[in-house]
C-alpha cells in the first residue's frame, strides 16, 4: 500500500507539474503569474485535502472541497491529453514548417485558451452524463426451476459510493429507479459507501431506500470501499437498513435460489484473512436449484462456470468511468463491463451507479441492472 500511495503521489505530482508549466508559460506579468501559482495549487490540492478533512470532520465544507477536488482530476486528466496532442503538432510546426518564434508564442497562448475550454465543455458534458442514469435490462434463461414460479425479476445495483458526492437526491432518484424495476429481489454488488461512514450519517443517506415488497429479500456483499472505511463499522450501518451483508456465506430465498455472497478480493489487504475459495462456497449450494453469485469484482468467471453457477453479478470497474481508463480497465479485466456467457453461466458487469472521484463519466453511463431471469423459454 505504501508503495502503490508513492506511485500514486509521483503521477500526481508529475501530471500538475506539466500543466501548472504550461499556463506559467503564457503568463508574462509577475504578479498574474504569482497569482496563478496560488491558484493552482489550491486547487491541485483539493481532492487531498477534502479527504483528509472528512476524516475528523463530515460537512457541507468537505463535500464542497471534495467535488470541486473531483471536478481538478477530471480537468487534468483531459486538459494532459489535449495538451500533449498539441505539443506535439507544434512540434511538427516547428520542425517542418515556416513559422516565426513571434507567431508560435502567440500560437501557444490560443493553444492554451483552446484546451482549457475544451476541456471544460468534456467535463459539463461527463456532468450531464453522470446524472442521468439509465436501466439496463436483461432477460436470462436457466435449465433449472424456480419454487412456485416461472421468472424472478433482480434489481442489482453497484457502486453507489454514497459519501461526499453521491448524496440525497442521487439516493431519491435510485429508489425511484428500484420501483420501476418492480423487483422480487434487490442486489447490492459493493461499494455501497465511498469510505469514511461520517458523510453518509450526517444525512443517514440508506434511510431514502426501502423494498418492502421484495417477496426474496433485499443482499448485498462488501466491496473493496467498504474495507477501506472499516468493515467494522461500514457493514452494521448497511444492515440497519435492511440489507443483509453474505461474507463468504450462502442463503436460500423464498423462490429457491442459492445466494452466495463472496468477501471482496481486497479483504485480505485489510482484515489478514483470505477469502473462501469458490469451490468451498458452491459446495454449501444446492447446484441443483438455481444459483446467483456475487462478487463485487468481476473475478474467478472461469471458476464460476466450471462449477455451475448459472448467474454471477459484478460490478466495481465503473465501465472505466471516464475514457480512456476503460482501455485500462479492460486490460485489467477480461471481462469489465455488460453480458458475458461461459457454457451455462450467465456473467454481468454493471458499471454502477455512483462514482468516485469526479462528478463526471466519459464514455459510461451510470445504471442499475434489471435482469429478469427464467427458467422456461418464450
Amino acid at each position: 500500500m505504501i508503495i502503490f500511495f508513492l506511485i500514486v503521489f509521483t503521477v500526481y505530482f508529475l501530471a500538475n507539474g506539466y500543466l501548472y508549466y504550461k499556463g506559467y508559460n503564457v503568463i508574462q506579468a509577475g504578479r498574474a503569474r504569482v497569482l496563478y501559482t496560488i491558484l493552482f495549487v489550491v486547487l491541485a490540492s483539493l481532492f487531498t485535502i477534502g479527504r483528509i478533512l472528512e476524516r475528523n470532520h463530515s460537512g457541507v465544507i468537505t463535500d464542497i472541497i471534495n467535488v470541486a477536488g473531483g471536478f481538478w482530476l477530471a480537468y487534468m486528466l483531459y486538459a494532459i491529453l489535449l495538451f500533449l496532442i498539441s505539443d506535439i503538432v507544434i512540434y511538427l510546426i516547428r520542425l517542418y514548417g515556416n513559422t516565426s518564434p513571434q507567431q508560435i508564442e502567440a500560437a501557444l497562448f490560443r493553444r492554451y485558451l483552446a484546451v482549457n475550454l475544451t476541456t471544460f465543455v468534456i467535463v459539463v458534458a461527463g456532468f450531464i452524463n453522470a446524472l442521468t442514469p439509465v436501466i439496463k435490462s436483461y432477460d436470462i434463461y436457466i435449465d433449472k426451476e424456480l419454487d412456485g414460479r416461472d421468472e424472478l425479476v433482480i434489481a442489482a445495483v453497484s457502486d453507489l459510493h454514497l459519501g461526499s458526492t453521491i448524496r440525497k437526491r442521487s439516493m431519491k432518484k435510485l429508489q425511484r429507479l428500484i420501483s420501476k424495476t418492480d423487483p422480487d429481489i434487490v442486489l447490492f454488488l459493493g461499494d455501497i459507501l465511498d469510505g469514511e461512514t461520517g458523510p453518509v450519517l450526517r444525512d443517514d443517506l440508506l434511510a431514502y431506500f426501502d423494498c418492502y415488497n421484495c417477496s426474496d429479500g433485499v443482499w448485498g456483499v462488501a466491496g473493496n470501499h467498504e474495507y477501506i472505511g472499516g468493515i467494522e463499522n461500514t457493514v452494521p450501518y448497511i444492515e440497519s437498513h435492511g440489507i443483509t451483508i453474505l461474507s463468504d456465506s450462502v442463503v436460500v430465498t423464498s423462490s429457491g435460489v442459492n445466494l452466495i455472497g463472496r468477501k471482496d478480493n481486497d479483504s485480505f489487504r485489510y482484515t489478514g484473512n483470505r477469502r473462501t475459495a469458490l469451490e468451498d462456497l458452491t459446495g454449501r449450494a444446492d447446484m441443483t436449484a438455481p444459483v446467483i453469485l456475487m462478487d463485487h469484482q468481476p473475478l474467478d468467471t472461469d471458476q464460476a462456470a466450471a462449477r455451475g453457477v448459472d448467474l454471477m453479478l459484478s460490478g466495481h470497474t465503473h465501465n472505466g468511468q471516464i475514457w480512456p481508463i476503460s482501455y485500462l480497465v479492460s486490460a485489467i479485466y477480461e471481462k469489465s463491463y455488460g453480458y458475458y456467457r461461459i457454457d451455462n453461466t450467465h456473467i454481468i458487469v454493471t458499471s454502477g451507479y455512483g462514482l468516485w472521484g469526479p462528478m463526471v463519466r466519459i464514455g459510461s453511463r451510470p445504471e442499475i441492472v434489471r435482469i429478469v431471469l427464467r427458467t422456461k423459454e418464450p
